[in-house]
């Protein structure tokens, strides 16, 4: 089992604080649009920061720990880019100036590590009181992976989301950004900017990207420490990764299928690890090394397919996924409740 003293877990905690500041500082005191030289510098130094940090990791816990931390990483890496798809249909659906979408990343990155920090300690806690939980992630993960697949060519429809829709039902809403703020002055009553339905809207799909996420990580390593570390540093280079391949996004046409395929994977990790637990120990796991380098193969083969396929029909265009099919014409749009 793997003892991390309470001084670890607060100098990491202060890492990931320290390199949320400097987004927040830059997202909020400097709005501006961010090149794609900027973009690259940022994207490398967060993936630097992610490697060093699991290098020490190895070598200061060893080499079994920091393999599940690099699996963790690279699943939650894999799904990040899926978020990116929809943090993109979001800027475009609420035509959110360029200048403030640096803003709107940020606070979905804060609000995602939040989240994400509630559902680990709920799912560690799970986990260490009912192993039957192993199984119930499993099926959880096998279940999202076939919806995933099923609707893998459509696209989430944000603006009528059941949150966003009942937030614009209750509050007052203005027409323009006035400047990135979320809450303005019209004719002297107080109304909520469109930034304010954005960040609700960006709320509520990190709140099911976590549900999809901790399950996920859960399957590669048991480790609290490791399954926060490794959302952390994937997430904090999210809003860099934003800006520098939202013009390729469309190109990975096949990626869907691909985090489908990891889904499946892992949900059957965690059944065999349920079942050798609470069966019969002669029932075979799978090893993180394993798992380490399908994940590694499946997004290899994902993305040079994706790109084999949009070099031969430039028509071709990617899409997140949804887990829900999009309701026919009859239906009201509160019924759907998309990733």
């Amino acid at each position: 089992m793997l003892e991390i003293t309470a001084l670890t877990w607060v100098l990491t905690v202060a890492l990931i604080i320290a390199l949320l500041a400097v987004d927040l500082v830059m997202a909020w005191l400097r709005p501006h649009r961010v090149g794609f030289a900027e973009a690259t510098a940022w994207s490398v130094g967060y993936v630097l920061v992610a490697i060093l940090f699991g290098i020490w990791f190895s070598m200061e816990y060893g080499g079994q720990f920091g393999t599940e931390y690099f699996a963790g990483y690279l699943v939650e890496k894999s799904l990040s880019v899926d978020n990116l798809f929809v943090f993109v249909i979001i800027m475009t659906t609420f035509a959110v100036p360029e200048e403030h979408q640096h803003k709107v990343l940020t606070f979905g990155i804060v609000l995602a590590l939040i989240m994400r920090a509630i559902f680990i300690a709920i799912g560690a806690t799970l986990l260490s009181l009912f192993s039957v939980m192993f199984l119930v992630f499993g099926l959880l993960l096998i279940y999202t992976a076939v919806q995933l697949f099923r609707h893998r060519d459509e696209d989430p429809d944000v603006e009528n989301n059941a949150v966003v829709n009942a937030a614009r039902r209750v509050l007052p809403v203005s027409g323009e950004y006035v400047g990135g703020k979320l809450t303005t002055r019209v004719d002297g009553r107080r109304m909520v900017t469109p930034m304010f339905i954005v960040l609700i809207a960006i709320g509520s799909v990190d709140l099911l990207f976590a549900l999809d996420s901790i399950p996920a990580v859960f399957g590669v390593t048991s480790e609290a420490y490791i399954v926060f570390t490794a959302n952390a540093f994937a997430l904090l280079g999210l809003r860099a990764l934003f800006f520098l391949v939202k013009g390729l996004l469309e190109r990975l046409v096949y990626l869907s299928t691909g985090l489908a395929l990891i889904l499946v994977f892992i949900g059957v990790k965690l059944i065999l690890h349920w079942a050798h637990v609470d069966i019969d120990e002669r029932v075979p796991e799978i090893p993180t090394s394993i798992s380490l380098l399908v994940i590694i193969a499946v997004l290899a083969v994902v993305t040079v397919a994706s790109l084999i396929k949009t070099h031969r029909d430039p028509t071709a265009k990617a899409h997140p996924g949804s887990l829900r099919a999009h309701p026919s014409p009859v239906d009201s749009p509160e019924s759907t409740d998309e990733r």
